[in-house]
This record gives C-alpha cells, structure tokens and sequence, in this order.
C-alpha cells in the first residue's frame, strides 16, 4: 500500500507571493498639489520620476501626470494672468486718463 504525502499529513503550504510594490509617495502628492497649487506639482513629479528611477518603486505614470497637467495649468494661469492684466491695463477708465510722465 502506498500512502501520498497527503496521507502521511504533509502540510500543504501556500504558495510565496512577492509582497505588493509600494507607489512613490510624491508621485500621489504630485498628483493631488494639481487642485492646489499647480507649479509645487511640477516640481514634486520631478522629484518623484528621479526617486522611482533611484528605488524602482511604482508611480511613474502619477509622477508624469501630475508633471505634464501642472506644467499645462501653469502655463495657462500664467498667460490668463497676462491677458487679465492687458485688459485691465487697456480698457480701465481711470488708468487712461492719467497724465503721462
């Protein structure tokens, strides 16, 4: 009679799972400055893509979004500021009717 190592009471062991990869902590902080403060993104997606180069850990996508959107946002906040100053500058009564110096 042959008995299997089920038989005997063999343990039965799980299999080993690598544990999860970690996301870059300033990747996710890159990504939720962009409804702050949009040029501290672009400077956190920076650090975050030379961290997750140095570590290895996850996140380059959020560190490239949060790169990519901020310079996008700043870009257009910096130029809608120029153009709201060209306005004012342009068409507010009082500022054309100062005398020249």
């Amino acid at each position: 009679m042959t008995e299997t190592a089920l038989d005997e009471g063999a343990a039965m062991y799980q299999p080993y799972y690598p544990p999860p990869r970690r996301t870059n902590t300033l990747a996710i902080v890159s990504l939720v400055m962009l409804f702050f403060f949009a040029p501290a993104s672009i400077v956190l997606g920076v650090m975050a893509r030379k961290e997750i180069r140095r570590t290895g850990e996850d996140g380059w996508g959020l560190a490239t979004a949060g790169l990519i959107v901020g310079s996008v946002l700043t870009a257009f906040y910096t130029l809608a500021m120029i153009f709201w100053i060209f306005i004012i500058v342009r068409y507010w009564p009082p500022m054309s009717d100062l005398p020249n110096q």
